[in-house]
């Protein structure tokens, strides 16, 4: 077939663009995803990667004196021994705001990034986080990077004690990793204040998520100022996401206690906006599209008699 002189050069042009769309996609292809959940096989694979912040988030909760519980920084556990390159992210101080009366208060956007830069963790680094119990705390500081708009973080399935159950190796050496920039472009809308909870009790578009033991809940114990929920929540209790070694229930175990609308905004919350953020971790994994997480929680919640709760179950 005889081309036309006058349409050789569109039909090149095309083919050109053509070409340089299938490279650009080829690219973007090759490059790998970061799940958000790895394994103790992977992290050990990966553990010397230079590009790789692994962050211990632990967090501690004693009873204190008059019977009741007070939480601790990990610090010192960590220093007794963590995995080997991690750094330590503390969520009692360094990662709160501390001027504050509620425990674990957001920081501002720019001065957590500031706080994981100092960590080590830059724009293009990759993250994994884990804790010495349950994941919950590890799930705050995935959370809180997401919010900062950073989506290179993944939680290490069954944390520490996952870590240690298999014999892998322990380390007390500090890291010396340099300082990093990790550039802060907040996403409002996955923290959710009272206000807005306030205003979700009577909107039937907005699903409120109840994170505490089902007791708690229902009003039978109560840890913070009044027992019982905020009215019109559901209950998935963190404790129903993890199996008796402290890792992620399976995909489709998960589901199943999350039968809800994934267009529709959901708002997690707990006491202290650490188990809700495990909860936000996990309704993100499931494909839920518009979460936020409550982080003043109950703390807050409860305080104020003019916020309602209710006790019994749904």
């Amino acid at each position: 077939m005889r081309i036309d002189p006058n349409t050789r050069a569109p039909i090149l042009l095309i083919a050109a663009l053509a070409l340089v769309s299938a490279c650009s996609d080829q690219a973007q292809e090759a490059e790998p995803k970061f799940e958000t959940l790895v394994s103790t096989e992977w992290l050990s694979e990966h553990i010397n990667d230079s590009d790789l912040v692994v962050l211990d988030c632990t967090v501690l909760i004693e009873m204190d004196e008059s019977g009741g519980f007070t939480s601790v920084s990990g610090r010192a556990n960590y220093e007794e021994g963590h995995i080997p390159s991690a750094g330590f992210a503390d969520l009692t101080s360094d990662l709160a705001n501390g001027e504050s009366s509620l425990q674990y208060a957001l920081p501002t956007p720019e001065r957590f990034a500031a706080a994981m830069g100092a960590l080590g963790v830059g724009d293009d680094s990759r993250v994994v986080l884990y804790d010495g119990s349950g994941s919950a705390w590890a799930a705050r500081v995935w959370w809180m990077l997401r919010w900062v708009g950073f989506d290179r973080a993944a939680l290490l399935d069954g944390g520490l004690e996952a870590w240690i159950a298999e014999d892998r190796p322990l380390s007390t050496e500090l890291p010396n990793r340099p300082g990093n920039t990790l550039t802060s472009h907040p996403r409002p809308e996955l923290i959710a204040d009272r206000d807005e909870v306030f205003a979700a009790i009577e909107d039937e578009e907005v699903v409120l998520v109840d994170a505490l033991p089902e007791e708690h809940y229902s009003g039978e114990i109560a840890f913070y100022a009044r027992p019982g929920h905020i009215p019109g929540a559901i209950n998935i209790s963190v404790q129903s996401l993890t199996d008796e070694e402290g890792r992620y229930r399976p995909f489709e175990e998960l589901v199943g206690l999350h039968r809800g609308d994934r267009t529709v905004r959901h708002i997690t919350y707990c006491g202290g906006g650490i188990a809700a953020s495990s909860s936000a971790f996990i309704m993100t994994r499931l494909g839920f599209e518009d979460v936020a997480v409550y982080t003043a929680s109950l703390q807050e919640w409860a305080t104020d008699t003019e916020n309602p709760m209710e006790v019994g179950t749904r």
